[in-house]
């Protein structure tokens, strides 16, 4: 009984063999139309991301800590400095709070001493790319 158990097993190994080299897997081609306007549209979005110089220029630092007192302090600031925008940057584990948007760092130096008046800890920066 054992043998015949044996012999059912291996016919069965190479029936399977003889039979799996046949199979093949499944080919298929994929083709993707797209509006030529969309290559157009990237190009233009590309240009225009190279031409920003937002890190090129000077900002003020007022805030650095956690993230309650950064939305006050900038909560506070767009009331006291109505000309000057800010925003929140986040660097882990900490939000730091930047204002203004200087050319020159003359422009940023001079308004940096309007703000310390009410901030004392700004500090003038460059950001990184």
């Amino acid at each position: 009984m054992r043998i015949l158990n044996l012999r059912s097993y291996n016919a069965a190994f190479i029936l399977l063999t003889f039979f799996g080299v046949e199979c093949m897997a499944q080919e298929s081609n994929i083709s993707v139309n797209q509006d030529p306007r969309f290559e157009q549209l990237l190009a233009e979005k590309r240009k225009i991301n190279s031409s920003i110089t937002v890190n090129d220029r000077y900002k003020v630092q007022i805030f650095y800590g956690d993230n309650d007192k950064a939305r006050k302090t900038l909560a506070e600031f767009r009331r006291e400095f109505k000309n000057l925008d800010g925003t929140i940057i986040f660097e882990s584990p900490t939000y730091k709070v930047w204002v203004g948007n200087f050319k020159s760092r003359i422009d940023a130096e001079r308004k940096l001493i309007d703000i310390k008046k009410k901030y004392p800890y700004a500090l003038l920066i460059k950001p990184n790319k």
